[in-house]
């Protein structure tokens, strides 16, 4: 066997050689599952799990516009009611109205205490059967406490933190929905602060009837 002849087959061995080596440095880094298919390590971690759905927030709205009661009664004795429109389109907008003094026919006798606002800061005299904002953008009945949020601020951040309002429903909202109530579910629109009370033993409790058995 000549010089040359040699120099090839040990340049061949030497080839396969390496081949080999590295077929099985491949094999050792991949991963056999249960099933003995093999996946990259680095394919094997987990994607991140999705966040759970969260149920809706239901937030509970006037029907609409009120209506004010008359002393008519309908067959059924029934009191007939009217809308707000029906006597303010007849009559000039009165923005000097601030007290219940200056109110009249169906109005007289009304709670009226809300700062120093006139009827008319917060009802639409360009329709009454709506109510306006201070830049004078129409706003329906229904979402009443864009009206007030633009005055109660701090009210309506705890509000929706949740500690403002009162809520039924869950906490946790990836369990079940919430249903939260509206500013006039509490509050008289026209007379919003609530009254003072008195404050009165709590309830009786097992525990503080027990102690004070012992004594």
């Amino acid at each position: 066997m000549g010089r040359w002849t040699r120099a090839i087959l040990i340049v061949l061995l030497l080839s396969v050689a390496i081949v080999s080596v590295r077929a099985a440095m491949s094999v050792d880094s991949s991963e056999t599952d249960d099933s003995g298919a093999t996946s990259d390590s680095a394919a094997t971690e987990s994607a991140p799990s999705a966040a759970p759905a969260k149920f809706a927030v239901q937030i509970r709205q006037p029907s609409g516009p009120p209506r004010v009661e008359t002393d008519v009664q309908d067959a059924h004795g029934n009191l007939d009611t009217v809308a707000c429109a029906t006597c303010h389109t007849t009559r000039p907008a009165n923005h000097q109205n601030k007290t219940v003094k200056d109110l009249d026919e169906f109005h007289a006798g009304m709670p009226f205490s809300h700062g120093s606002v006139s009827c008319l800061s917060c009802h639409n005299s360009d329709d009454y059967d709506a109510l306006k904002l201070a830049d004078g953008t129409r706003v329906e009945f229904t979402d009443v406490m864009t009206l007030c949020a633009q005055c109660h601020g701090p009210q309506m951040k705890d509000y929706q933190h949740g500690t403002h309002g009162g809520m039924n429903g869950y906490w946790d909202r990836t369990r079940g929905p919430q249903t939260k109530n509206n500013c006039v579910d509490c509050h008289n629109p026209h007379s919003p602060q609530f009254p003072k009370m008195k404050p009165t033993f709590k309830p009786k409790d097992r525990f503080l009837e027990s102690i004070g058995t012992e004594h």
